[in-house]
């Protein structure tokens, strides 16, 4: 891995929670070494976790610290041996979504907005590997890189208040999963029977930052279907390769 020749920010939120930023724009470079940071940090005897951001990692503590600048002086030290730390390729998850009209309320004004067929829209969004970048907004919701350019679209000027569970949204420049029932602005364009999040497991969520992330369009058919087994547990998500 090459090294980052970029410096970060130390900030203290909290007398155990310590916030680094980058300047860096968000990539597969800066991600992979963020990846390994986190793997180092975690390591080490005073941190208890690590939650990574796009451009940042929050590193909680296990006591508060006593000096600011101490650690600021420990992380500058730590930043090297990421060049020799390994990190997981990332697993590939493909998720079966379903596009027809009564799962994807947004799809005709969508396409009508990014000037494209329907078909058109769904072909763009299925044939892109996306990379998870972090976890936030909400539990199990996944921040996904790789959105087709031709499918950027601005989000709604009016929110909805209730996005239900599982729909898939486009918005701005990203794609993404409501793993809950929650207010949304992004334009829903299909919707899957997958839970991507379960407190009840462990992990919670199926995939982490550094992980690839594929749609597979299915008919409500098979939506049914696959509803219906994972309402019995039979079903259970595996990573594709």
């Amino acid at each position: 891995m090459t090294k980052n020749p970029l410096n970060f920010r130390v900030l203290a939120l909290h007398p155990k929670v310590l916030l680094l930023e980058w300047d860096q724009e968000p990539s597969e470079t800066l991600l992979a070494f963020l990846l390994s940071f986190q793997i180092i940090l975690e390591k080490q005897v005073k941190v208890t976790r690590c939650t990574m951001g796009y451009q940042s990692l929050l590193v909680h503590l296990l006591v508060d610290m006593k000096s600011l600048a101490w650690w600021k002086q420990r992380l500058l030290e730590l930043q090297p041996k990421v060049e020799n730390q390994t990190v997981n390729k990332g697993r590939h998850w493909k998720i079966p979504i379903c596009y027809e009209p009564e799962y994807a309320p947004d799809l005709l004004a969508l396409a009508e907005a990014v000037q494209l067929k329907p078909e058109e829209v769904v072909q763009l969004h299925t044939q892109t590997r996306y990379r998870v970048y972090f976890l936030g907004f909400l539990p199990g919701f996944l921040y996904l890189n790789g959105l087709d350019k031709r499918l950027y679209c601005p989000r709604k000027e009016k929110p909805l208040l209730k996005v239900p569970k599982g729909v898939v949204g486009i918005g701005g420049m990203q794609t993404g999963i409501y793993p809950s029932s929650s207010p949304g602005g992004w334009h829903l364009v299909g919707t899957t029977p997958l839970s991507l999040f379960d407190a009840q497991q462990q992990p919670p969520c199926f995939a982490t930052a550094g992980d690839w992330i594929s749609f597979e369009s299915i008919d409500s058919k098979n939506y049914k279907a696959l509803q219906k087994k994972i309402n019995q547990g039979t079903f259970r998500l595996k990573p594709h390769d």
